[in-house]
């Protein structure tokens, strides 16, 4: 009976020898793939913020708040920040408003 160790390195031997049976150099590419459109990404794509705990503590105070007035469950976090992300590109305004909040906190 063979351990799982003993697995392991022959399926590594046998990867190493099909590997080396095949040529390492890709086949070129027709012509007309080199013209193709590009794709555009149609998942969305994650996020992450560290926040203070007090921060933390009042988002999600507020949270509860919003969801209490919505008649709903909750509000989460991802809705919290994707609405703000939209309001931030379209306000030009807000736009202004926050980079001076960030200049001011980087001075």
């Amino acid at each position: 009976m063979s351990t799982a160790a003993d697995r392991i390195k022959a399926n590594a031997e046998r990867l190493k020898r099909t590997a080396a049976t095949h040529d390492p150099t890709p086949p070129e590419a027709p012509a007309a793939a080199a013209t193709a459109p590009m794709v555009v990404r149609q998942k969305n794509v994650r996020r992450t913020v560290d926040l203070s705990p007090t921060a933390h503590r009042a988002l999600d105070s507020w949270q509860r708040g919003a969801a209490d007035r919505l008649g709903l469950a909750r509000v989460t976090g991802q809705e919290v920040i994707a609405a703000l992300v939209d309001q931030l590109l379209a306000d030009a305004d807000l736009s202004e408003h926050i980079i001076r909040i960030i200049a001011a906190q980087r001075t």
